[in-house]
């Protein structure tokens, strides 16, 4: 993404590349969403944060994630929905499943009190 002469890009040059306002760039950092180096109080940004900025746009605009969403996407917490998790339920009879059931019940009743 960069010219092999340039280690880094100014706010300006990752806003026209990226098509994400300056202002937008700097919330994001304020958010703790984005850390591009500082030096004499300009910030650098390399590529990998070019690539992060797109993932950020990606998450924040095409998947519709809110900015916490997305912070906790990108920490690591991917959590799945439902139904991305796959198990077998059909070896579970009818008496296991309302054990299960009332197990949760149970558990859940602890935690009101």
């Amino acid at each position: 993404m960069l010219d092999s002469d340039k280690k880094y890009l100014t706010i300006g040059e990752v806003s026209e590349r990226t098509h994400v306002p300056e202002h937008t760039l700097r919330y994001w950092e304020k958010e703790k969403l984005l850390k591009p180096i500082r030096h004499s109080g300009l910030r650098k940004y390399l590529d990998t944060d070019i690539e992060l900025i797109l993932t950020i746009k990606d998450l924040l605009h095409e998947k519709k994630f809110t900015v916490e969403g997305a912070k906790k996407y990108l920490k690591g917490d991917k959590r799945k929905k439902v139904k991305d998790v796959s198990f077998e339920t059909k070896n579970i009879d009818e008496q296991e499943l309302t054990y299960i059931k009332n197990e949760l019940k149970s558990i859940l009743e602890m935690l009101k009190e």
